[in-house]
């Protein structure tokens, strides 16, 4: 690994009770590029621009992925990574997808550790904060040319993170628009499935709400997800939620959820969830909670669902009534080292481990 320190580095001028979430970036950056068939050496250089052309192919035809996952620190000080494999699998599962070179998975977590060990300073501590970490491959050659790039980029940035909703939100059940369709790249974390999805969300804000639940492409009949979110319902004491397909993303924060849920006793289905039967259990009182999961939310609890013209609303639990609240918990009590990993989810970043 080429180790290049910064030589004006900013955690002096970092206020961990006053900054922006995804504005705010650490001192360093791993980058590593890919040319003439392989990837190249690992660097950790300065946080920074790097030069590009407006003739860069990520640019033009959009191979381009990421993830997005965390560091948190414990009472101790010390920093843990939380499930970073599935994170490795899921960024080269994108890239195949997109006709990306997949990457090793020593460049992945070694650049991660070291990048995550040598601004440990800027892992803010407290309820809610961490560092978000985002991985990227995008290709880079120059070239007005509808093919596959010559040239990619392997790059990690970071932003420190604190809680993303404070309250509950409204949501929109869309029967237009679709976040992804049958065989397209709906599993893959494609940047340009982000893009995409901008301006049914804005539709939806100007409605009064604040995100969106997707449903299918064919016929609108079904939940898939929400937001940037996997969704989860619970009718009476059943958490149901759509099972993964090309279509839908799989989540890590959903899985976990999944194997906590599973820990608890609670009883889970994955399949299809009906937008009918959603709607119908909130009319009858059976709908008790509507949320999402994500890395960068964890939890993100409905207050109220719009569909074709009606706001319907959803009860207001306790967190000792809401398997939400719980099951997000237990998450976060392991990512922070507050509760026994059962699991082996937590990874403990070293110091010093790669000379940083």
């Amino acid at each position: 690994m080429i180790i290049q320190k910064s030589s004006n580095p900013r955690i002096s001028t970092f206020d961990p009770s006053n900054f922006s979430f995804g504005n705010t970036f650490i001192d360093h950056m791993i980058i590593c590029e890919y040319e003439n068939g392989k990837w190249g050496d690992l660097q950790l250089i300065p946080y920074g621009p790097i030069g590009f052309t407006p003739a860069m192919m990520g640019v033009n035809y959009g191979q381009a992925c990421f993830e997005g996952m965390k560091a948190y620190k414990d009472n101790d000080g010390q920093v843990f990574l939380f499930r970073p494999e599935k994170n490795f699998e899921r960024i080269n599962k994108s890239a195949k997808r997109l006709a990306i070179p997949e990457i090793s998975e020593e460049i992945f977590m070694n650049g991660l550790k070291a990048l995550v060990d040598i601004d440990r300073e800027w892992i803010p501590q407290g309820e809610g904060m961490s560092l978000y970490l985002r991985p990227l491959l995008f290709a880079t050659e120059e070239a007005l040319k509808a093919r596959i790039s010559e040239k990619y980029m392997f790059a990690i940035v970071a932003t420190p993170a604190k809680s993303y909703y404070t309250a509950p939100v409204s949501v929109k059940i869309s029967d237009h628009y679709s976040r992804a369709a049958s065989g397209g790249v709906g599993a893959a974390k494609a940047a340009g499935n982000y893009a995409a999805s901008f301006y049914p969300t804005q539709l939806a804000i100007e409605e009064g709400y604040d995100q969106i639940i997707w449903t299918d492409d064919c016929s609108h009949e079904y939940f898939e997800e929400s937001g940037t979110m996997n969704v989860f319902v619970r009718i009476n004491d059943t958490i149901y939620t759509p099972k993964t397909s090309d279509k839908i993303l799989d989540g890590v924060t959903r899985d976990s959820f999944l194997q906590l849920a599973e820990r608890r006793g609670i009883d889970v289905v994955i399949g299809d969830v009906k937008v009918t039967d959603v709607i119908e259990a909130q009319r009858n009182g059976t709908l008790k909670e509507v949320w999402g999961v994500g890395t960068a939310v964890v939890t993100s609890i409905f207050e109220a669902l719009g569909y074709q013209g009606e706001h319907l609303t959803l009860p207001k639990l306790s967190p000792e009534e809401s398997f939400a609240e719980q099951l997000k918990n237990d998450l976060v009590n392991i990512q922070t080292n507050k509760a026994e990993d059962t699991f082996g989810w937590r990874v403990l970043v070293e110091e010093n481990v790669y000379g940083v």
